[in-house]
């Protein structure tokens, strides 16, 4: 089929998967609106609208390794796509996290300290993973396992966080700007652990190549700005609204 063709681009074959996202994706919004307001049957929905959304996910992507590593489609020119993309989401989620003056925050020399170096460490154990792939497979994979280890201490030290906080999300501007400043940030640490959980599958299996890496390259991007972006929450919201 590649060698039929006179172009490099892949032209993807129809797919059930976006129409059905998009409807599960409707279902789960629609659930957790009526779970919130108690009505009967939203939590049914809401369960089973992320039930299929993730399954949806679980075949979208299959096929999507199966196009790109055991089919061949994903050629040089395919692959700028998915990089200038991954570029291009990075960047839209970069923003601004400044605090208003005055509001009280936990001492930033206890927890918030701790915390902030262990993702830069992860940065550097997945760009220890990164190199790794050219020839030294089973320490891409001991790389790879070091990051996630990292990512979900840095996470458990949050949950800690959170625990000890004597405060919430409803108390005045403080709580809505600190929970979803370091909130939002999680996030991103756990969408990034699961890309990194992943990676590290992939690798295993023997997926990823020296020259065939788009995914591993996206993740790695994504990693480096959230461990980079971690040192924005310490300066801006333990530290300065600390002063």
């Amino acid at each position: 089929m590649i060698e039929s063709q006179r172009h490099s681009y892949h032209l993807v074959d129809p797919s059930p998967w976006p129409i059905s996202g998009s409807l599960e994706a409707l279902a789960t919004t629609v659930g957790g609106v009526m779970y919130m307001h108690p009505f009967q049957g939203g939590a049914t929905l809401l369960s089973l609208g992320l039930i299929f959304l993730l399954y949806t996910m679980f075949l979208w992507w299959r096929d999507v390794l199966r196009e790109s590593t055991l089919e061949g489609h994903h050629t040089k020119a395919v692959q700028l796509g998915p990089r200038y993309g991954s570029i291009l989401f990075i960047v839209s989620e970069i923003g601004g996290i400044w605090p208003p003056k005055g509001i009280w925050v936990l001492d930033p020399w206890e927890m918030p300290l701790l915390n902030t170096p262990i993702l830069p460490s992860s940065g550097a154990a997945v760009t220890w993973a990164h190199h790794a792939i050219a020839g030294k497979e089973k320490q891409a994979v001991y790389a790879l396992v070091a990051t996630v280890s990292l990512a979900l201490v840095s996470t458990g030290f949050q949950e800690m966080e959170y625990y000890q906080a004597p405060s919430t999300i409803s108390d005045s501007i403080y709580g809505s700007t600190f929970f979803l400043a370091t909130g939002f940030h999680g996030f991103h640490v756990i969408i990034g652990t699961l890309f990194l959980i992943v990676c590290g599958i992939r690798q295993y299996l023997g997926h990823l190549t020296k020259k065939h890496h788009v995914g591993f390259e996206a993740t790695a991007w994504y990693w480096h700005f959230v461990d980079v972006v971690q040192l924005f929450p310490f300066v801006s919201i333990y530290w300065w609204g600390g002063i």
